[in-house]
Order: structure tokens, then sequence, then C-alpha cells
């Protein structure tokens, strides 16, 4: 097994660097870099926008008319984003910083990226955290339920609600819980804006407590109202799978209860596949965000930051995040291999080739 895991250690190396060669090509391929906003913003300024990238220690004024910007002019924006080196420069350069945990400075939020992303941390946990308990703490029981009752009226009826609320996107699920609860058209039962109230620090530890799962009530419905479908399908197919096997018959002719055999031998077989995707799961826990979702309810997380940075071509955010994002989930998919040998001690990995 210690020779499996070194080599998928060694594998993790060439996969990031993979990741990161394809998204830089992509990214640098596209029109619009921060070379060509900045001449954008200069031409649509004037002078005291030039003044900015201007050398402020030579004195002089920079050349700029209807046909656009002078070399000097150009060459200083160029120097300032890092683009007057090669592009094969750029990658290495970036990857050596990276190898130091030196993730750079944004391009317009005048703050490092490391620091952007702690700001953006609290909303992100507070809907990757709760939703994925939420979808975990519902989503397992029910289908262990639907696989006990296959082919039952509950069975039908519940696989109808979850495959239409799958359907339903979630920014149009938000909407319409905004007109409904939050003073649209009819009731004004829940806050709109943020992750509390304006005077949450006044409030009692309890009242802070319920002044936050009230403003998150309606981001999290709409966040995970189409994320038990799979998770619950996902298990009803495979504790139904364990429970038609061969051994469950012979447990049952033993004598054993249901419970007994349910819990006591199909549980741990059942749940192998759905440890499999919990890294990732975990992972989303503090690393989600979804771009829509915190626009209608006006929350600043890592969702909209991925998106403004992709829209800016803030590169610095966009590689630092890919970077740290690819090599955590790397990892946790690593440890999600550990995790099948502590649930089910007959796998073998020195079996694989």
């Amino acid at each position: 097994m210690l020779n499996y895991f070194l080599k998928r250690i060694a594998l993790i190396i060439p996969t990031l660097l993979g990741i990161m060669l394809l998204n830089f090509i992509i990214i640098q391929a596209a029109p619009g870099g921060p070379v060509d906003q900045m001449i954008a913003k200069l031409q649509g300024l004037g002078d005291s926008a030039t003044a900015r990238v201007s050398n402020a220690s030579d004195g002089e004024t920079q050349n700029y008319s209807s046909h656009g910007l002078s070399a000097e002019t150009l060459a200083k924006i160029e120097q300032m984003y890092g683009f007057d080196k090669p592009a094969h420069s750029r990658f290495i350069d970036m990857l050596v910083d990276y190898s130091q945990l030196n993730f750079g400075e944004s391009f317009y939020r005048n703050s490092s990226v490391i620091d952007l992303i702690k700001e953006k941390l609290p909303v992100s946990i507070s809907l990757g955290l709760w939703s994925t308990l939420l979808v975990y703490l519902i989503s397992i029981p029910l289908g262990i339920k639907k696989a006990i009752s296959h082919n039952s009226r509950f069975d039908i009826i519940s696989s109808a609600i979850i495959t239409v609320s799958y359907a339903i996107p979630g920014f149009l699920l938000a909407i319409f819980l905004i007109v409904i609860f939050a003073g649209g058209s009819f009731l004004d039962w829940f806050p709109l804006r943020g992750l509390h109230s304006n005077d949450y620090q006044q409030l009692s530890l309890w009242g802070q407590i319920k002044d936050y799962f009230w403003h998150l009530a309606l981001p999290l419905t709409a966040y995970t109202i189409g994320g038990f479908a799979t998770l619950t399908m996902l298990t009803k197919n495979s504790f139904l799978d364990e429970i038609n096997k061969q051994y469950v018959i012979t447990a049952r002719a033993k004598g054993l209860t249901e419970q007994k055999i349910l819990y006591g031998h199909v549980f741990r077989n059942g749940m192998l596949i759905i440890i499999a995707g919990f890294p990732a799961a975990f992972l989303s826990m503090f690393f989600t965000g979804s771009m829509l979702i915190e626009v209608i309810f006006s929350l600043d997380g890592l969702g909209l930051l991925g998106y403004e940075s992709v829209i800016n071509r803030d590169y610095p955010v966009i590689f630092a995040t890919l970077f740290i994002f690819s090599l955590l989930g790397l990892l946790l998919k690593l440890i999600s291999d550990l995790t099948y040998i502590l649930v089910d001690p007959r796998i073998n990995f020195n079996a694989q080739r």
C-alpha cells in the first residue's frame, strides 16, 4: 500500500502542472486581458489615467493621441502587469512563486490573493458547510429508506419530488423565495441581504446564532434544493445492490433481523461509494460558491470573487485560486482512498497496477 500512495503522491505534481498549463494557455489566449483593459481605460479617462502608469520621477508627459498610446506608455503598461516577458517565462515564474506559497497581488483590488480568499471565506463556509450537512443528513437516510421500500408508493412519490427539485434552477428558486417570503409581493418573514443584521454585535450569543441562521434560511434553501437528488439516488442504488447480494440472503436464512442485516452487514458495504465522494463534498464545504445565489442575496463570497476575476482578467486571483483548489482536490482524492481502507480492510491497493 505504501508504494501505491507514493506513486499517487508523485502523480499529483504532473497532474497539477497539466491543469495549470492548460488553463494558462486558455486564459492567456482569451481577448481582453489586463493590458487591453488598461489601454481602454486610459483612452476613456485621458491624461489623468495615463499618469498612473507613467514614471513620476522622469517628469515627462506621455504622448496620447486619437490613434492610441505611445510605445513608451504601452511598454510601461506591459511591465506593470508582467507582460514584458514571454508567456513561458511568466508561467515558470508563477510556478516558482507558488512553490514558495507566494500567490501575488490582485491587479484591481489592492490586496493579496490570500487576503481576498480569507475575506470571502465566511460566506462560502456558511453556504458550503451547512448545505453539505443538510444534504448528507437528509439524503443518506432517505436513500436507505427508498432502498428498503423499493417500488413502493413512498419510493415513487419521493423520487418524483427530488427529480422535480433537481430540475429547478437554484437562482430561479431564489427569486421565487424572495418574492414569497422576503418582502417581495407577499410575506416579509426573512431578511434579504447579508449574513447578519446591522445590530448583530449588540445581540446576545443566542440572538446572534438565531440572526445568522435566519439570514441563511433562504440562501441555503435555494442552494441545496437540487443537491438531494444525486446523493439520494446514489445511496438508494448502492444499498439496493447490496441488499440483493447472496450474503444478505444467507443472513436472512440464519434468522437475523432486518435491522441487524441492514446496519450490521449492508451499511458498511453500501456506504463505500458514498465515502468516495466525501472528499469533494468536504472541499466544497469551505471553497464553494454560487455566483447567482450570492448576487441575489447580496452575499460576497468566493463565487462572486471568481466571476469578477474572470470578467476583469485578474490573472493572479484566477491562477492562485485554481492552484490552491486543484491541489486540495488532488490531496483529498488521495485521502478518500485511505478512507476506503478504514471502512473496508478487504481493499488492498498493493494489487493495483
